[in-house]
């Protein structure tokens, strides 16, 4: 078994065997930044497969699940200076809405990405989020928001950075079934990712701009 075996696990979403796959490459010396770029490797693939039409939700979502579990292996082997930008990414689902399908792919994809996330979970208060930024230090806020009815949470966000006098100091990307950029822009939010591939692509322009 070789680092091209780890590509193509994530590649065929083989959930069960890949924990063992980076374990073994591990015990037999392999640099662990090697296993990440053969990891990220295969996620890049599945995204091409997902923009494609060749993969659709479904294959997205046990994708992610994949890259999750090899990654849970190999985040102890990495040293800090590995695992891309130092600044934490805060992800969460607003209040009110408890849905994390995208959320949790857009993690998968981060950290694969070499990003350190933390994860807010779903419901999530703006206050709750406005404490993650005073404490992270954080320059990106990412919201998911799948109903009507809670997308209107981002702008309340929004409101709650500025008040705290830390808005200035993030970028907030949105996503969700709802929204579109013209909406996204309407709530307060400074971009919009139409999927979790692009979401990594427009974080990191965020970051660089």
């Amino acid at each position: 078994m070789d680092l091209t075996d780890i590509t193509n696990m994530i590649v065929e979403l083989d959930i069960d065997n890949v924990a063992n796959a980076v374990q073994q490459q591990i015990n037999a010396g392999a640099n662990p930044q090697d296993i990440l770029k053969a990891l990220t490797m295969g996620m890049e693939e599945v995204g091409r497969r997902y923009e494609a039409d060749e993969y659709f939700l479904a294959e997205l979502v046990l994708a992610g699940d994949t890259m999750k579990t090899a990654f849970e292996v190999l985040k102890p082997h990495l040293k800090s200076e590995d695992t891309g930008d130092k600044t934490p990414i805060i992800a969460a689902t607003v209040k009110g809405d408890n849905h994390d399908i995208g959320k949790n792919i857009l993690i998968s994809m981060l950290v694969s990405a070499g990003f350190e996330v933390v994860d807010l979970g779903t419901d999530c208060p703006a206050e709750k989020i406005v404490d993650a930024v005073r404490n992270t230090s954080t320059k990106i806020v990412a919201l998911s928001a799948l109903l009507t009815m809670t997308m209107r949470e981002i702008s309340t966000v929004d409101k709650a950075l500025q008040e705290a006098g830390l808005r200035n100091n993030v970028k907030i990307i949105v996503g969700g079934a709802p929204l579109s950029m013209e909406l996204a822009k309407e709530l307060g939010a400074d971009d919009y990712g139409p999927d979790a591939i692009d979401g990594v692509k427009r974080i990191r322009a965020l970051l660089e701009s």
